[in-house]
């Protein structure tokens, strides 16, 4: 197996982009829905205005350049292309952190937090704040493709991760992750304890649904605690048909996911709707606009709608949970909170840094790029 790690960079071909653009040009709309609002999906009046700003208005050369300004690199590991970003910051002293993206987010998703980790001094930190960044995109994301077979589930998926900083020279090192990727960097700590010097996850509401399913429903809770917990699961129920599906058929989905770019792009949007800050009513309120498409327009252009879906059949199927305990000191960014989250998140207390933010939501390197950002730095400096 080679341990080779190899330069990378992004260059999608005039004939793919000729392609989207034709597509986007000649799209087959679906009937009109007997309503117009977010009830039943994504409504079309809104998903008309995107789709006509992805034709006209969006600059996916930009924003290719903009990207390719971060140095990348692809290495193979267990049999697998892994695709990843390695930032490294000018100060002597900086700490190396994993950045672990989720679905449907990307290496995009982090865009704007690498220069204010990598170079604090440049945006009000402290030159003791630096990181060296390496933000890996998952197995059948982005440029992590194709799939080389089965099996790449959680468990397998932090194995390659670690092995990743390993080839980079980083024996000691932090870790962050939302979504998918706080199950990785949790999973870091709890396979290599010794390797990690903290792990700092990004989190929602939505977290709320694991309780009782993937983690116990802690003894004790009030009559309040109890109902404000099912209003939350109640609240979110009605968006997890997308788990489902991912779970059980994620090839049926491929399909559509690979010829439309109507479905990829819906099928993306619904979650930056139902998923962002309840106070920006729109996905591209919520995040830039710019941003937001350039992560859907890496997944049309890898064509990796399918593969994606994959990962949650393979961790459905596998033994690897989606928590794992450990002893290495955890921070907590909790978007978009309400007190009872850590009522039932960390009943005990172990959580050594827990942060409450009324703003953001599932996506907080996007939304909230500085909080976020500030967050990590204050649980990190206290580890150095």
């Amino acid at each position: 197996m080679s341990t080779t790690v190899n330069p990378f960079t992004i260059k999608i071909g005039d004939a793919d982009l000729n392609d989207l653009k034709a597509r986007l040009d000649n799209v087959r709309w679906p009937r009109e829905a007997p309503v117009d609002d977010w009830s039943r999906g994504v409504p079309p009046g809104y998903l008309k205005k995107l789709a006509s700003y992805w034709l006209s208005g969006f600059d996916w050369r930009k924003q290719e350049a903009a990207l390719n300004a971060f140095p990348q690199f692809t290495t193979e590991v267990d049999g697998q292309t892994i695709h990843f970003l390695h930032v490294r910051s000018k100060e002597a002293r900086a700490t190396p952190l994993i950045l672990c993206h989720g679905w449907p987010g990307s290496f995009v998703e982090f865009s704007r937090i690498i220069g204010p980790l990598t170079n604090p001094v440049a945006f009000g930190g402290k030159s003791e704040d630096a990181f060296h960044i390496v933000v890996p995109s998952l197995p059948g994301f982005g440029f992590s493709t194709p799939l080389s077979g089965p099996g790449w589930n959680l468990g397998r998926t932090t194995r390659a991760y670690a092995e990743v900083m390993h080839r980079l020279g980083y024996d000691r090192y932090a870790a962050h992750g939302s979504d998918i990727g706080a199950g990785i960097a949790g999973h870091l700590a709890s396979f290599f304890p010794e390797r990690l010097i903290g792990v700092h996850v990004a989190s929602d509401r939505g977290a709320a649904a694991y309780v009782g399913v993937y983690m116990p429903l802690p003894p004790n809770l009030t009559d309040e605690d109890k109902a404000a917990l099912d209003k939350i699961k109640a609240d979110g129920a009605e968006g997890g048909g997308y788990m489902k599906l991912q779970q059980t058929r994620p090839q049926t989905l491929a399909y559509g996911l690979a010829e439309s770019p109507m479905g990829q792009l819906s099928w993306i949007v619904e979650k930056f709707k139902e998923w962002t800050s309840p106070g920006r009513p729109l996905p591209d309120d919520a995040v830039d606009r710019d941003q937001l498409l350039t992560n859907v327009s890496l997944y049309w252009f890898t064509n990796t709608g399918g593969s994606s879906a994959q990962f949650y059949w393979e961790t459905a199927h596998a033994q690897d949970g989606w928590s794992a305990p450990s002893p290495v000191p955890t921070g907590w960014a909790m978007f978009n909170s309400e007190p009872v989250l850590r009522r039932v998140l960390d009943p005990d207390g172990k959580i050594s840094h827990w942060t409450d933010f009324s703003e953001g939501g599932h996506f907080p390197a996007m939304e909230e790029p500085e909080l976020l950002t500030g967050d990590i730095r204050a649980f990190f400096g206290n580890l150095r």
